[in-house]
């Protein structure tokens, strides 16, 4: 910069912020001469075209707070004196070209809050010394190069809102303690090669049972040889082709197919400090194209990847020309002309463009180019785009959200005779072989189908189907190879649904299919219901959905397996079940529930509530990490219709008492079952089976009892002996007895009680229920005494048949007739609760149970 003179500009002694000089356009290398500011707290230069390196005297300016640097040009090495800056609290230095490792003396700057560096090509691993950062709420590198290395230990990092560790050459797997980070909002670990990982599936508007396969392979024969798109646009017409339009809206994971099955595309990451922004590009700036097609006026573009398939192509070799006009940019000399988008392209898996900079090839913006490639090889019937950003350019000019992958049109054409195909048959031979086929097929199946083979008039649910369930599909036959045809050996467990199987897929992957049991009750409206629901979520604390299958009478749900059963077998299962819980696993489990109905709740686009939040419905998967499952229940929270008065359904001892009595439902209905749940987390016993005294039914009744008498500590389990924090066992339970107060009102949100049981904020104690306050309470409990006085007289009414096993359990699916799903009891044990059908209205439960 010293063709600006900025040092003379600027020599006052005593300046302590340098801040207007962002997005000027200034260019030069940063003067030494900085180091005189003795009392500069910030310099924020950002958005320019400084290059150079960041001269070591800048380390020397110990008053300096904030350094902000990013989307500049700078390269060369990260100053190892920057490591003295002991005040500095945010270091911003993505967008640029630095090299070299992230120096260790970096240890010192403990009180940083923001730490950015993605986008240059550094080298080394992630130092372990960022442990000490501890005030950090945001952290992003990305692009390292050299060799392998673990994932860093970050669990000291409870501030911790955004974390990026993109391209980081991280190879063993995300550790469970990510999912426990209270403030985490924000997490990009893409481009890395973790032990565990796979590419998520296809998200469709539609059940497409191929879209669950690797490679996407064609679901009938290859018929294509040629592929228009206007990506980002709508349906035109340029040089003599239809190119086809492509105006879906897009998303943070959002896969989308051509309604005739010719492309799809998909689109994933969300938009750093922008989520909202839009992932349609128009002609921003009016700008004048030069290289003139219409398809230049719009384009699509995604935060980190975006890929298009070309499906049911044609064996053979094929042109494919890559449209591209940066329509994002201004032309001018302002701030928005500052911009600089650059990222990579592969086809068919092999790179063909690395840091790709539309407006620089182009020599300037709203100028169209084509890349062509001439000899792309289709062995299967799918061809591969892949568009991918690794952190470099700019990211927040001249808007948040304007970086990333983006193109503009597609054009792929055979370079084979399509009159004979690449086989070298003429077309009518190829009609021909594939009409003679298909007769053979159609009389094979028609003799199948007599012989009842193909199952007649059941193969297909036509109510199911038509419902156009949104999740992945399998096949019977994929389902029946994995739990080898259902063998009895490979069960679960059992509940209202039905059996659990373990699984094994063809690729290796462990499942869990739960299977509609003919018997079953729950029917297909709770089967439609879960997969509704949850198909829609994705949490680290929520069970995963990867798919169903619907074929004949067989209603199946897959889902991820959890190694470790359910929360209830663990705590309180037979002698041979329990595990060993101690203190911190609790309170990562309450936490983890916490944090995942947290997300039903309020972060969700679905604001849902569970309705059966209970010990059994909490998997835990090898790491014991708690998973919500269960969705059969759910409903969307809907604030102008909160009264359920024609159906009450969930478990007795759970349920909160305006519901059970009134029918009143709100989301404050789950944090009153999970107070429940947390107290017998601290105890570990079951809030329905245990009566410490005749006239106590709940482990509820228990708590409010020792409170009052000031003896909570009694309440923890004694397999804990004296191993426990005495203060977050006091948290918990407090927390516990606030979120049961019998008033809805005053229940916390579950936000709320997340931060509590983290001490970020303390429970507030006039919230905590009085044993001696509600009617309510009292009828309740008037109702469960009546209930186990019924069941102990009779057994028979609706009870379900409790299968004990000694394999994990998964995710299990209550329903209004019977809410015990995979209970690991046997029948005389389990709770009445459990046992009991809740298919009544809330009138004649009113009256048959309260006196």
């Amino acid at each position: 910069m010293s063709n600006i003179g900025l040092y003379d500009s600027y020599s006052v002694k005593y300046l302590t912020v340098l801040r207007k000089l962002k997005t000027q356009n200034l260019t030069g290398t940063l003067p030494a001469e900085f180091a005189n500011l003795t009392f500069l707290k910030e310099m924020t230069l950002w958005g320019n075209h400084i290059n150079g390196s960041i001269p070591r005297e800048i380390g020397d300016i110990a008053t300096l707070e904030e350094l902000v640097l990013k989307d500049n040009l700078l390269g060369g090495p990260l100053p190892q004196n920057l490591g003295s800056l002991t005040r500095l609290r945010r270091l911003i230095l993505s967008g640029n070209n630095f090299t070299g490792p992230i120096p260790e003396e970096f240890s010192k700057l403990i009180n940083l809050t923001e730490f950015t560096i993605d986008g240059s090509t550094l080298s080394g691993k992630i130092p372990d010394m960022i442990g000490n950062w501890t005030e950090i709420d945001r952290l992003r590198i990305s692009d390292l190069t050299g060799s392998d290395m673990t994932f860093p230990d970050l669990q000291n990092m409870k501030k911790l809102e955004t974390l990026v560790l993109r391209n980081c050459l991280i190879t063993d797997r995300i550790p469970g303690y990510i999912g426990d980070l209270p403030a985490l909002k924000y997490f990009d670990v893409s481009y890395n090669n973790f032990n565990d990982s796979s590419e998520s599936g296809c998200q469709t508007s539609s059940v497409i049972e191929w879209c669950v396969k690797k490679d996407l392979p064609c679901p009938t024969s290859p018929q294509y040889h040629s592929l228009y798109i206007n990506c980002g646009g709508s349906k035109i017409t340029a040089e003599g082709n239809d190119y086809e339009m492509d105006l879906t809206a897009g998303g943070p994971s959002y896969f989308y197919v051509s309604p005739q099955e010719r492309w799809a595309y998909s689109s994933t990451g969300s938009f750093m400090d922008n989520p909202t922004a839009n992932y349609l590009a128009n002609n921003s700036f009016s700008l004048n194209m030069t290289g003139y097609a219409e398809y230049y006026e719009t384009a699509r573009l995604a935060p980190n990847s975006l890929k298009y398939y070309g499906l049911c192509l044609l064996k053979g070799s094929y042109k494919v020309l890559l449209h591209f006009a940066e329509i994002m940019y201004s032309d001018d000399e302002t701030y928005s002309s500052l911009g600089r988008r650059i990222f990579d392209v592969s086809i068919q898996g092999k790179e063909v463009l690395k840091d790709f900079n539309i407006k620089e090839v182009a020599k300037g913006v709203g100028i169209g180019i084509t890349m062509e490639y001439d000899d792309i090889i289709v062995n299967g019937s799918t061809l591969e785009i892949h568009l991918y950003w690794r952190g470099k350019g700019t990211t927040v000019i001249p808007d948040k959200g304007v970086y990333g992958p983006l193109i503009s049109a597609i054009t792929i054409t055979p370079n084979f005779d399509v009159s004979t195909g690449p086989t070298g048959l003429s077309a009518g031979a190829i009609v021909g072989i594939v009409a003679a086929s298909f007769v053979l097929l159609v009389l094979i199946l028609v003799l199948l189908r007599m012989k009842g083979c193909l199952g007649g008039k059941d193969l297909e649910n036509k109510e199911l189907r038509a419902l156009e369930l949104q999740t992945g599909y399998f096949t019977l036959r994929q389902i029946k190879a994995a739990t080898n045809n259902f063998d009895p050996a490979n069960k679960i467990g059992e509940g209202g649904f039905g059996p659990v199987y373990k699984g094994v897929m063809s690729d290796g992957a462990v499942i869990a299919v739960k299977q509609l049991s003919s018997k079953s009750k729950q029917g297909n409206r709770e089967f439609v219901n879960e997969i509704g629901m949850i198909s829609a979520l994705q949490h680290p604390h929520l069970v995963k959905l990867y798919g169903c299958c619907i074929e004949g009478k067989q209603l199946l749900l897959i889902y991820e397996y959890m190694e470790n059963n359910c929360l209830a077998r663990a705590l309180f299962g037979r002698e041979e079940q329990l595990l060993n819980l101690d203190w911190p696993t609790r309170k990562k489990i309450c936490v983890g529930i916490a944090r995942g109905l947290a997300y039903l709740h309020e972060e969700s686009r679905l604001k849902i509530v569970h309705r059966d939040i209970k010990a059994t419905n909490v998997l835990l998967d090898k790491d014991l990490n708690a998973k919500i499952s269960d969705f059969g229940l759910a409903k969307l929270d809907e604030e102008e219709n909160t009264h359920i008065s024609t159906r009450i359904a969930g478990t007795i001892g759970y349920m909160a008492p305006e519901y059970a009595l009134r029918g009143y439902l709100t989301d404050k209905a789950d944090v009153y079952s999970f107070g429940i749940v947390a107290l017998e987390i601290v105890s570990g016993k079951s809030n329905t089976n245990y009566r410490p005294k005749e006239d106590l039914v709940y482990l509820l009744d228990w708590a409010l009892v020792l409170k009052q008498n000031g003896n909570l500590m009694e309440l923890v389990d004694p397999k804990l002996g004296s191993n426990f924090n005495k203060i977050e066992v006091t948290v918990m339970i407090n927390v516990a007895l606030m979120c049961t107060n019998v008033s809805p009102a005053v229940r916390p949100a579950m936000s709320s009680v997340v931060s509590m049981l983290e001490g970020r904020t303390v429970p507030e104690m006039s919230s905590v229920p009085n044993p001696d306050a509600s009617n309510e309470q009292i009828k309740l409990k008037g109702m469960m005494i009546e209930l186990q006085k019924s069941l102990e007289t009779d057994t028979s009414e609706g009870q379900i048949q409790i299968v004990p096993t000694d394999g994990p359990y998964t995710a299990s699916s209550a329903s209004a007739d019977s809410a015990g799903d995979l209970y690991p009891y046997t029948a005389s044990s389990a709770s009445a609760g459990d046992l009991y059908p809740l298919n009544w209205d809330s009138k004649v439960l009113e009256n048959r149970y309260i006196r």
